[in-house]
């Protein structure tokens, strides 16, 4: 399976979280459905925004799942932590990760609360794609990262 990140926006700043639920749900339009879990800084930067962007990571960005995936927006201020290590650019007029394999501007149509999730339908409004070499599970559990 792909591991994405999903950038959401807030009025001055940008969180990014590692996705564990994202499919595609329809051709046309494109749709996608994301599980964003409850409680998070993504969660309430997507309540207030109409727009994302998800990103395919590339098999570089490995090292970043920890950081994006384990540590909480709430407490952790994860663009400036990007900033530092130079991993934001600009991208339809939002920062997105650099160096990503794809992304997909996703803007917000409607949602459903399940369990420890809420799931968001998105339209893609735009997207691109930058190479073949994306980051999937296996790799991350031959790097030790996650167990599963």
């Amino acid at each position: 399976m792909p591991v994405y990140s999903l950038a959401s926006y807030s009025e001055n700043s940008v969180n990014m979280n590692i996705c564990t639920y994202v499919t595609p749900v329809s051709m046309s339009p494109k749709l996608y459905a994301i599980g964003i879990y409850e409680n998070t800084q993504t969660l309430l930067n997507i309540e207030n925004s109409d727009f994302a962007v998800l990103q395919l990571l590339h098999i570089s960005q490995s090292y970043l799942i920890k950081r994006l995936g384990q540590t909480s927006g709430k407490t952790y201020n994860k663009q400036q932590y990007l900033e530092k290590k130079n991993e934001l650019e600009k991208w339809m007029d939002f920062q997105v990760l650099r160096n990503t394999s794809a992304r997909f501007l996703l803007q917000k149509i409607d949602h459903l609360a399940t369990g420890d999730h809420t799931v968001y339908i998105f339209k893609v409004d735009k997207s691109a794609a930058y190479n073949k070499d994306y980051l999937h599970l296996n790799i991350l559990r031959d790097k030790k990262i996650i167990r599963a």
